[in-house]
């Protein structure tokens, strides 16, 4: 009898830490999403006082510079030789590509238009990772995250009546780069640290970002204000480094397919940081849109890859 109690209490108790895990990852990865979606406005206040070499590089150099001190006052092992080429592309499609052609972008196309990538990111970043580690998700999985993406599309360019230019040509640049950064860090995530793989990733682009800076600053014109300053200090500090720890941790602990479709509602937020901050004007189709994603969201965070 002892013995059938101590199972029956084990089984009762046993569930608990296998759900915790999806449950942390769910909200790391949406604490990633709500950062990550004030990137956009934050970088069109930084332009305000700022030119987009001068702005990209500044950002990159400080992010590295926090990196460095967290590694060093962790003491953080060096990662494995076998980790390095996807801590390259961490650093080229995280802390350099991104950054730069999206604030290249923005220099003509508004913030809700420029929504448009994050709307196609999540199903880019899925499908990277499911060829990278030959995991599948099932077909509901794809289903879901198609019509999800689709709708987020539609809405973001019927808003802005887009029409492809050479800012949707910088942004289009910026998803295949991010996307392969967010599914080797979301892999790398797995065994190590989610922060220690941004940190890794800023630093190995440091000597590029430095670059940048001591070139451009001389050569673009700067004009200091509160609000260039604010935008600047948070893509350096939150969309460069703070976002990224919280964003590769969900990936880490819940898989990078699935946490990459939380960010189907980013371009949302992202549109809703842009009326209160930007001024711009958005149609009664956002709540209708709204509610289609978050359905998209809810089934692919249901379905369990094949």
């Amino acid at each position: 009898m002892n013995n059938e109690s101590s199972a029956i209490a084990t089984a009762r108790i046993s569930p608990l830490p296998r759900t915790r895990p999806n449950t942390d990852g769910t909200l790391f990865a949406a604490l990633g999403v709500l950062s990550f979606s004030f990137t956009f406005p934050a970088t069109e206040w930084a332009l305000k006082g700022f030119g987009p070499w001068s702005a990209t590089g500044i950002r990159g150099s400080v992010a590295a510079l926090i990196a460095v001190v967290a590694l060093a006052l962790t003491r953080a092992p060096r990662p494995a030789r076998g980790d390095w080429p996807a801590l390259a592309t961490v650093a080229v499609g995280c802390a350099i590509g991104f950054p730069l052609l999206t604030t290249f972008a923005l220099q003509t196309s508004t913030t809700a238009h420029s929504a448009v990538v994050i709307g196609l990111l999540p199903m880019a970043t899925a499908t990277l990772a499911a060829l990278r580690t030959k995991r599948h998700p099932s077909r509901a999985f794809w289903a879901a995250a198609g019509t999800g993406a689709a709708t987020v599309i539609a809405f973001t360019l019927s808003q802005n009546r887009g029409r492809p230019t050479i800012a949707d040509l910088y942004l289009f640049g910026g998803l295949v780069l991010c996307a392969a950064g967010y599914a080797e860090g979301g892999r790398l995530s797995a065994r190590m640290p989610g922060w220690q793989v941004i940190a890794w990733g800023v630093v190995l682009a440091a000597p590029v970002n430095v670059a940048v800076c001591t070139i451009a600053m001389p050569n673009e014109p700067i004009h200091l204000s509160a609000k260039a300053l604010t935008g600047l200090a948070y893509i350096a500090l939150v969309s460069q480094f703070a976002g990224f720890v919280a964003w590769y941790r969900g990936m880490g602990l819940i898989g990078v397919a699935r946490a990459s479709q939380l960010q189907l509602a980013q371009p949302l937020v992202t549109l809703v940081w842009a009326v209160l901050l930007l001024g711009e004007h958005l149609t009664p189709a956002v709540p209708a849109t709204a509610v289609i994603v978050l359905a998209c969201i809810v089934v692919t965070q249901r379905t369990r890859a094949a």
